[in-house]
Order: C-alpha cells, then sequence, then structure tokens
C-alpha cells in the first residue's frame, strides 16, 4: 500500500463537493454544526459519556500539571502513578494500551519500554479546550484497538473575527506556583484572525523539585540508613521539566474548516520513582492537518497527521547517586507514527444518521540500548525492538436512530485489520542472552490480526425527570510491540521493560493472541425536570475478556544472569520475572454520582453538595488470582459555594485500603486513607486568580496505583530499596495561580 502522505490529495477533492452551510460565527471560536436527531446528539444519548468543559478545566490549571490528572473524580476514572506529567488513565480497571486516547484526533502512541510519554502527556492542560470520556461502551466511531474506552481530548479551537472588516486579536497569560516540590510553571496563547484566517500559539513549561510525602518517608532497604543527599520525607525521582509548543494555522470559508497545527515538546527531564530508569530526554514533533465541512446531507471531517519521538532513559540523579556509574545505561527510543481518518455522517431522515469512515495508522518503532562501559554491556548495542512495525487498517458503520421521542439507539461495527513485524535483534555480546536470541531470529515475525468490534446501545427517557441506558459491546486490543517482541530474559533486560511500574522483570511473547472484552453496562439518571436542582447517576458493568493479556512467572531457562530461576517460581517477598500470557478475566463494578442544590439566592449565592463513588473489581478466570492495579472503593464528597465571580470547595477524598493485589507479580498493598482539600477561585473581568491547599493534614498515604517506590537505586539487584515499598503520595501543598487574558 503506498504511504498514507499521498492521502492528502483527498482534501483538494472533497474541497470541490456541492455544499449547504451550517456554519455559525461567534467572536471567539467557529463552530460546525452537529446533525442532531430530534434533538439529540450523540452526545447527549450516551449519558455515560463523562465531558470536561473549558469552566471545569480553568478550575484546574493551577492545581495540574499532568493532563490525566484532569480526569481524576469522573466516574469510573482512576490513575496509574508514573512521572510527573505522564500519569496512566484507566477506566473500570483498564489502562494504558487498553484504551483509546486520542489528541485532536490524533492517535498517540507510546514509545518506550516503560510507557513514560503516553499520548495524554503530549498536551499541556492549558492548552485542552474539552475533554469527552467514554468508559467501556465507547461507539465505533470513536475508535478500536481498545477494550476499556475511549479518551477524546480537544485542544482550543481557531478564533475567527466576525466581519471583514474586523481583525480580531486575543491572548492569555497564566502562571502559578506549589509549595511542595517547588512547582512553577506558566502558559502563553496568542490568536490572531480575520473573518476567513486564523493563526494562533500555545506555549507552555512546567517545573517541579522533589516532593516530599505527607510523613517521614523512611523506605525500606539498604538506601533507607544513608537518605543524607535526600531530606528526610523527600521521594526520590520525582522531579521534572515540560516545554511544549504549538502554532496552528486555519482557514474558513462558509461551511468548510481546514486547520493545520505544527506542535513541539521538549521535556529535558522526567524522573520515576516507579521505574529503576528516568527519562533524561523526551522530543516530538507533530504535523496535525484536519478537514470538516458540512453538507446539506450532513458532515465530512478527515485528518491526516505525523509524529515523531526520540525518547532516552538514563539514571537520573537520585538513582545515579546510588548506582555511581559514569556511563550509566544509555537506552534510547525513536517512534515514527502516521494516521489517517475519515468519517462522514449521513441524514438519511429526520430521525436517522449514518457515520461511515476508515482511519489508518502505520507506526514504526526502534528501541536500542548502547554499550555501556567494558563489562557486560558491551561492545554492542542491544537490540531490544529492532524495525519493529505496528500497522492498523479500519473500517466501520455506525447507525443512530430516534424511535420515538422517548426511545434512540445506536448501533455499530468496526472491521480492524492490525498488522505487526519486527526484525532480528542482538544482545551486548554474542553470549549475552544467547539462547533467547537466536530462538527469536529463529522464529517467524510477522502477524495479523482481523478484529471485530461491535456496539449496541439503547436510551429510553419515559419523564423528564428519568432517563434509562443499557449496551453491549464487544472490544478488541491487539498486543503492543513490547508484549509481542521483547525477548531478553536476562535478568537486567528483563527490569528494563515494564508497563506496569511494579518493580518486575518482564519479557514478551511472539504468539500472544488479542484481547476480546463482551461488557454489559446499564446507567440509571434521575433528576429534576430543568436538570439544575439534583441528580442521581448509577452505572454497573460487567466485563468477560478472553485472551487477557496476564502473565505468569517464566521458567527455567538456564541464560546466564538469567531471571527466569527456580526460585523464581516460588519467591513470595521480592521482585519477580515474569512472560505475557493470554489468560481470562472479569471485571465488574459500579460507579454512582450525586448533587444537589441546597441553597440559591441571590444574596449569598448556591451550596451545592456532590458526591462521586466508585468500585470495581477484577479477577483472573483462569488462575483466581486479583488483577494487577485494581483500583478499591474510593469516593469524593464536596461541597461547593458560588456567589457571583467567587468560587469556594471544600473537598474530602476517601479511598479503601487495597488487599486483593495480584500474588503472581507480588503486589503489594496499600492502606486506606482520607485527604481534605480546601479551593477557592474569583474572576474579574478578564482575570482570575485560583489559591488552594492540597492534603490540609499532611496525611502520609500511599496511592493505590502508584506502583513500587524505585526511586532510589534498585536498578541492578541489592541496590537501593527494596521490594514492599509503595510509592508515597504528596504530602500538604499551597498552590496559587493566575490567569489574565487580554
Amino acid at each position: 500500500m503506498p504511504r498514507i502522505k499521498s492521502l492528502a490529495l483527498f482534501l483538494i477533492i472533497v474541497s470541490g463537493l456541492p455544499a449547504y452551510s451550517y456554519a455559525e460565527h461567534s467572536h471567539d471560536s467557529v463552530a460546525l454544526a452537529k446533525v442532531t436527531i430530534s434533538g439529540q446528539t450523540l452526545d447527549a444519548l450516551l449519558n455515560q459519556t463523562g465531558l470536561l468543559n473549558q469552566d471545569e478545566i480553568d478550575a484546574l490549571q493551577s492545581s495540574v500539571t499532568d493532563t490525566a490528572q484532569l480526569l481524576d473524580g469522573l466516574p469510573g476514572v482512576s490513575l496509574y502513578g508514573a512521572g510527573g506529567v505522564s500519569s496512566l488513565p484507566a477506566l473500570h480497571g483498564l489502562a494504558d494500551d487498553r484504551l483509546r486516547i486520542k489528541v485532536d484526533g490524533m492517535d498517540l502512541v507510546s514509545a518506550c519500554a516503560n510507557h513514560m510519554n503516553p499520548p495524554l502527556s503530549y498536551i499541556n492542560p492549558a492548552n485542552v479546550d474539552n475533554i469527552q470520556l467514554y468508559a467501556g461502551l465507547s461507539p465505533v466511531s470513536m475508535g478500536g484497538d481498545s477494550i476499556g474506552g475511549t479518551i477524546l481530548v480537544e485542544s482550543t479551537p481557531p478564533a475567527f473575527a466576525q466581519s471583514p472588516d474586523e481583525v480580531l486579536t486575543k491572548g492569555e497569560l497564566g502562571a502559578y506556583y506549589r509549595s511542595n516540590g517547588d512547582v512553577r510553571g506558566g502558559n502563553i496563547s496568542t490568536s490572531l484572525a480575520t473573518d476567513h484566517l486564523s493563526i494562533n500559539y500555545n506555549g507552555s513549561t512546567a517545573k517541579a523539585n522533589n516532593y516530599s510525602a505527607g510523613d517521614d518517608f523512611k523506605p525500606a532497604g539498604s538506601a533507607a540508613s544513608d537518605r543524607g543527599y535526600l531530606d528526610g520525607d523527600e521521594v526520590g525521582s520525582s522531579s521534572y521539566e515540560s516545554n511544549n509548543h504549538s502554532i496552528g494555522v486555519a482557514l474558513h470559508q462558509d461551511n468548510h474548516l481546514l486547520q493545520l497545527k505544527l506542535g513541539y515538546q521538549n521535556i529535558p527531564y522526567q524522573g520515576w520513582p516507579n521505574q529503576r530508569m528516568d527519562m533524561v530526554e523526551n522530543k516530538s514533533n507533530q504535523v496535525n492537518l484536519m478537514y470538516k465541512v458540512t453538507f446539506d446531507w450532513g458532515l465530512l471531517e478527515t485528518a491526516l497527521y505525523s509524529e515523531k519521538t526520540h525518547h532516552k532513559m538514563q539514571f537520573g540523579e537520585d538513582k545515579q547517586y546510588l548506582y555511581g556509574t559514569a556511563s550509566g545505561m544509555p537506552m534510547e527510543t525513536e517512534g515514527d507514527n502516521v494516521g489517517f481518518s475519515l468519517k462522514t455522517e449521513i441524514t438519511l431522515s429526520e430521525h436517522d444518521l449514518v457515520r461511515l469512515g476508515t482511519d489508518i495508522q502505520q507506526y514504526k518503532l526502534d528501541d536500542y540500548w548502547e554499550a555501556s562501559g567494558t563489562g557486560s554491556m558491551s561492545p554492542n548495542t542491544f537490540w531490544n525492538i529492532n524495525n519493529g512495525e505496528r500497522d492498523r487498517y479500519g473500517l466501520f458503520a455506525e447507525w443512530e436512530s430516534a424511535w420515538t421521542t422517548k426511545l434512540s439507539t445506536l448501533a455499530g461495527i468496526r472491521y480492524e485489520t492490525v498488522k505487526m513485524d519486527a526484525g532480528d535483534v542482538q544482545g551486548y555480546s554474542s553470549m549475552f542472552s544467547m539462547a533467547d536470541r537466536v530462538a527469536f531470529n529463529n522464529s517467524g515475525h510477522e502477524k495479523t490480526d482481523d478484529n471485530f468490534d461491535i456496539t449496541l446501545l439503547s436510551n429510553y427517557r419515559p419523564s423528564a425527570s428519568q432517563t434509562y441506558e443499557i449496551g453491549y459491546a464487544q472490544k478488541t486490543r491487539s498486543p503492543n510491540l513490547y508484549e509481542r517482541y521483547s525477548w531478553a530474559t536476562h535478568s537486567m533486560a528483563m527490569r528494563m521493560v515494564n508497563l506496569a511500574g511494579d518493580g518486575n522483570g518482564y519479557v514478551g511473547n511472539i504468539n500472544l493472541e488479542p484481547e476480546i472484552a463482551h461488557t454489559i453496562s446499564a446507567t440509571a439518571n434521575w433528576h429534576d425536570a430543568a436538570q439544575q436542582n439534583w441528580n442521581v447517576t448509577l452505572t454497573p458493568y460487567l466485563s468477560y475478556v478472553n485472551d487477557y493479556i496476564d502473565t505468569s512467572r517464566c521458567k527455567v531457562n538456564g541464560v546466564m544472569m538469567g531471571g527466569c530461576s527456580a526460585g523464581n517460581q516460588t519467591l513470595t517477598d521480592g521482585f519477580v520475572y515474569l512472560r505475557y500470557q493470554n489468560q481470562s478475566a472479569r471485571l465488574y463494578g459500579i460507579d454512582a454520582s450525586a448533587y444537589k442544590t441546597f441553597i440559591d439566592s441571590t444574596d449569598i449565592g448556591t451550596l451545592i453538595t456532590k458526591a462521586n463513588v466508585n468500585y470495581v473489581r477484577g479477577k483472573n478466570r483462569d488462575t483466581g488470582d486479583n488483577l494487577y492495579n485494581i483500583m478499591p472503593l474510593n469516593a469524593k464528597f464536596s461541597i461547593e459555594h458560588n456567589l457571583n465571580r467567587w468560587k469556594n470547595t471544600v473537598e474530602w477524598e476517601v479511598v479503601s485500603a487495597k488487599d486483593d493485589v495480584n500474588a503472581e507479580r507480588n503486589e503489594v498493598g496499600t492502606s486506606g486513607y482520607g485527604l481534605l482539600h480546601l479551593r477557592t477561585s474569583y474572576e474579574w473581568k478578564q482575570a482570575r486568580f485560583d489559591l488552594g491547599i492540597e492534603n490540609v493534614f499532611d496525611r502520609f498515604y500511599s496511592a493505590p496505583l502508584a506502583g513500587a517506590y524505585l526511586g532510589q537505586g534498585m536498578t541492578m539487584s541489592g541496590t537501593g530499596v527494596e521490594w514492599g515499598t509503595t510509592v508515597p503520595g504528596v504530602g500538604r501543598s499551597i498552590y496559587a495561580g493566575t490567569t489574565f487574558k487580554f
């Protein structure tokens, strides 16, 4: 198949089609109207969709640097711990590559053996306009190759002047500071536009030192007695610096909108408290060309994008202090990601809408570790993945129908072909994991998966105060390149391949089959007729996953310095070595949320209480073991007071103990905790001021999904913090921020 960049010619072809204008002008942005069915868009039909709008995002700008943290608090969402700007969202217990995450329509891929550069790390929170979240039952039009749900992130749209005689200029300046970790950051955006042309720039920077835990932090192990280079409660390898820039050019004419976005990211360092390595460079270049047009019969959207990543890992300062080598252990990854998508919405009748589309992604990955020193890690470059390829070709069809004013349905089917391949590999020397290398190079590397997705949803609204939904989805995900093609069972090499942040070592399995999830979910929503005074929502769900990619202890293989020893089979109190395996899993749970307006007065403002409770349970059906990194029962309760432009929030975050741990990985449990947060903000003309205190009482805690603490060495066996310590959460932090719009 020709390189998909040639498909850009399609943009020229479709621009000549006959059209009918649905475009709407506004002073701040231009929007192409969605085709509606009896007043319902797709977003309204799916009541389980989480949505963050600009106002909600603005309220979080000063307290978060990591875009994934914007999702914290939405029903069904939890976060895997990672670097300061790179946490991984989990939906109903499924995370990382099990989710489809799109940033401005781009399917970004993490190019790292530790997944240190996940998709949401490529956009700063200050540049996010809205986020849509579909947990479990995501429509097929929202993407495939995932089983847990879809997260769609959109940046600030282009702004246009209202008339030909006007030149629009606008911008925003923001800055914030957080006391714990000395976090400081800022952002700037500017726009210059006529009624047809818009040019904008967005830039942001963030920098932080190591943060402090909520109490005197003394990790177990050889490093605990000599931590003079760290303060008593300082969490090693948690500092970071991140810089993001983007330039956008948009052309608008009647019903046509053409956008070109150029993005650049530079992360010179980002510590990883739950990995043996740190990020010492991450540079990414993005080009994204998007085109939208409305016709009298519907809507057409197409996009063409390219993203290149150069990623480096090495021991950061905290780990280097203990390991103490001059050369360290350099590891580099290069990712090349090119994609194309085309989607059309066709109005068949007043009550029926059809979506048809295709998407293509061609992804290449090289993961190599240069020779280090003169010992076992020389004289060759170690190739973890050589010329890895993972190409996806998808087609989908979706039918949305309003049968009556009370009943709506959505049905969709998607077919995808996923083709994967990788070249031959080599170790640091001819003797390094020789048996593994020979076996891998003599095996067939090319794999092709034919995957099908199905989504069926029904929405019933018997009255103005209640809505009921039920749905079924079959979702399929093929393994990623590391799960299939990482090959060495040498203990050091296995410890460098870890997507979980649990301190264990992993090796791939070239014969893995795609995961197939069958999910049933229902939502009951009760509210006042105007949906202003109160609301209660309950969403139970159940998923069975066939060929779930879990792990098992790798077998004895006789490799020199191999991790797959006899002792590895029975170890219960240390880090272990694992091979990815297809097994079977079951996940079930419930999301519950509610709010109630108790006071609504012109004089004293409004007083609103909110509650969000989540529970998920995951079991391996083959072994009976608990699934790894499943969030225990958790809840957030808040009281909000709003008076004109002044807003105050008291939030209580409660998490129960994590006792249902994964025995195969020797996962460490965590204790339950409760945290109190205080926030206030004030908007005045074009300015906004935010002030708050997180973890008011400076409680010590470990977030259940933060992983194993490896922030001080532990890269090589016997050095640094020993098994059994979890990554502690952030102690008390006072933050302040301001934003000026002009």
